[in-house]
């Protein structure tokens, strides 16, 4: 079996410590080295672990005959671009845990027309782990605030909403949030 863990990491922008402490229960910067460089077997229990700190499918760590791959023909430096070392492919986005999705129709802060936010729904118990981030909360009527979570006071939520000059909105206890995670782009 041939892991791409190192690509993985790589791609994620991890460091081997990184994915270590994330692992549940955390382990060694020196056992996730010895598993991606294949100087220690990789289990399926390790891969399992492995693939859920770096936010992918075990399948994503394998490399299986008939996978669709992305390959990586140049990164982009300050200096131009360049060939990759060693060769490199793109892993997929993962759908993971209740996602939902908004749709931008027009350009509007770091957002342009065209697209496609996935968002990760979380509880209210998790709404202080999204300060500073882009959130979706709905408000009554069916209608929904897209802003930046600028903080917390009991039930309300304080949101900044990307408009230029706009002031903050208060959403008093809303029953979930959904944190912007992915960003989808079309050229």
């Amino acid at each position: 079996m041939i892991t791409r863990i190192r690509e993985v990491r790589r791609a994620k922008g991890m460091t081997l410590d990184d994915v270590a402490k994330r692992c549940e229960p955390p382990t060694t910067a020196q056992t996730i080295g010895r598993l991606e460089t294949g100087t220690r077997t990789v289990s399926i229990g390790w891969l399992n672990r492995i693939a859920l700190a770096l936010g992918v499918t075990a399948a994503d760590l394998v490399d299986m005959p008939g996978k669709e791959h992305i390959p990586i023909v140049a990164y982009m430096g300050p200096d131009g671009a360049y060939a990759p070392a060693r060769p490199s492919h793109f892993v997929a986005p993962l759908i993971e845990g209740e996602m939902v999705g908004l749709r931008i129709l027009t350009s509007i802060g770091d957002y342009r027309a065209g697209d496609e936010i996935w968002c990760m729904r979380i509880a209210p118990s998790d709404y202080a782990q999204a300060l500073n981030r882009d959130v979706v909360v709905p408000r009554p009527g069916g209608r929904f605030l897209f802003g930046r979570l600028i903080g917390r006071e009991g039930d309300r939520l304080q949101i900044l909403p990307l408009t230029p000059n706009a002031r903050q909105q208060i959403v008093s206890d809303p029953p979930w949030a959904a944190v912007a995670t992915k960003l989808v782009r079309s050229l």
